[in-house]
């Protein structure tokens, strides 16, 4: 088990060496230029992509929306007559926050010379959270292709010029509050003439009625109460039959579950136990093995590697309602044995944050793609849930980019990131 809040360090190291060179669809087109790098012996290419992206015209804060990507044909012209099984993962930033839409695992016939042009396919997106009243753009960070031949996956990447793209698809944000939500039940449980206070949020002011259901079906027990001008809403009614949900009327699902006590003649014998909260921690806690972005050759021109964070382990077991976030910071680009340093060298990351434990009562959400610096930069997160449980395991990682100078001393050079949880 994972030790409580702390920080996870691993250290980057490349080496420089030589001299040598739900509303309407909208359906929108845009060719993007991107350049694609291939498994060897396959060349890459760089050219222009034709995308269509079909979003909905409007959505609100929060929601998840469906979306359609065609990719059009790719740059990329095949050596070889090969049928694969291939999967697409296309890296979006909606409104900045990076997700991404898989398509199903399809098989491919590629002829020889012909350019790839592989199947549009849908998805989801969520509008992220405080854009009310704005326009948010989709554009693409990175087009990703596992090609699978008989259990060995090959894999291209395509990554637009410059990165992201422009934007591919927008969705207008309603400024109107997000859909209404039941958020309490006080009490959650209780026998027959138990009195119910349900609460809510996002509501117009004015009168809400609230009515308890079993099994989805209205009981007929029902009560009234008030919602005020910032949608908190108040609402009480008294339980006289059997129900497993009670909800303000208007809100959407899921309701707030509501445990029957069933009053049973005889002796009463209560049954107690005490669960006590376990750690938030990140792991491992000795720390991931040195990231190598592998080597560059001086050419007099600023370069770029790429590479891939080792994923962490978030564990999150405290058994409350609190949220967490995964920062990271980075020291300088050093060789401590030479004392050759690279100070204009920066290092990016395009984070990324999955549930492991499909118990898991939250989910997970990856920050912003940037630079790390000495300034903690929140690579995911998990929001406090208000009145419901939070918590669950999770795993952060992400691509890496380091940015080099046009010029440095020939040498190996080490940064090391340190993920923190809090």
């Amino acid at each position: 088990m994972l030790a409580g809040a702390g920080a996870l360090t691993l250290a980057l190291t490349s080496g420089v060496a030589g001299l040598a060179g739900t509303a309407q669809a909208a359906t929108k087109t845009t060719p993007v230029f991107v350049k694609c790098v291939a498994p060897a012996p396959q060349p890459g290419a760089d050219g222009s992509q034709n995308f269509t992206v079909t979003l909905p015209d409007g959505a609100k804060a929060g929601e998840t929306v469906p979306i359609e990507i065609d990719p059009g044909e790719t740059p990329v012209v095949p050596m070889f007559t090969i049928d694969t099984v291939n999967t697409i993962k296309a890296k979006l930033l909606v409104g900045g926050v990076a997700q991404t839409v898989t398509s199903p695992a399809t098989p491919s016939h590629q002829e020889a010379g012909k350019k790839a042009d592989p199947p549009k396919f849908s998805g989801t997106v969520k509008i992220p959270d405080g854009t009310e009243g704005t326009t948010v753009d989709v554009t693409i960070d990175q087009v990703v292709t596992d090609a699978d031949l008989a259990g060995t996956v090959y894999t291209t990447t395509c990554t637009p010029d410059p990165r992201p793209s422009q934007p591919v698809g927008s969705v207008a944000v309603a400024a109107l509050p997000k859909d209404p939500v039941t958020t309490r039940l006080t009490p959650n449980s209780g026998k027959a003439g138990t009195s119910v206070v349900a609460t809510g949020a996002n509501f117009p002011a004015g009168a809400v009625t609230c009515s308890a259901l079993l099994a989805g079906t209205p009981t007929g027990d029902a009560g009234t109460g008030t919602a005020d001008a910032t949608g908190a809403a108040s609402c009480t009614l008294t339980v006289t039959k059997k129900a497993d949900e009670i909800r303000i009327d208007g809100s959407v699902t899921p309701y707030k579950a509501f445990v029957y006590v069933e009053d049973v003649p005889g002796v009463k014998n209560p049954v107690d136990v005490e669960v006590l909260p376990g750690p938030l921690g990140i792991g491992p806690q000795g720390g991931n093995p040195a990231v190598d972005f592998g080597k560059v050759t001086i050419n007099g021109k600023p370069q770029s590697v790429t590479g891939q964070f080792t994923a962490m382990t978030v564990q999150d077991f405290r058994g409350g309602t609190l949220g967490w976030d995964v920062t990271a910071t980075r020291t300088p680009f050093l060789n401590e044995a030479t004392g050759h340093s690279m100070p204009k060298a920066q290092i990016g990351i395009q984070p990324s944050c999955k549930v492991t434990n499909p118990d898991s009562p939250s989910t997970c959400t990856a920050g912003a793609p940037g630079a790390i610096t000495d300034t903690p930069m929140k690579v995911a997160s998990q929001a406090a849930g208000g009145d419901q449980l939070t918590g669950g395991e999770f795993e952060v990682g992400g691509a890496g980019l380091i940015q080099l100078p046009a010029f440095a001393f020939a040498d190996t050079y080490r940064s090391v990131v340190t993920f923190s949880i809090a």
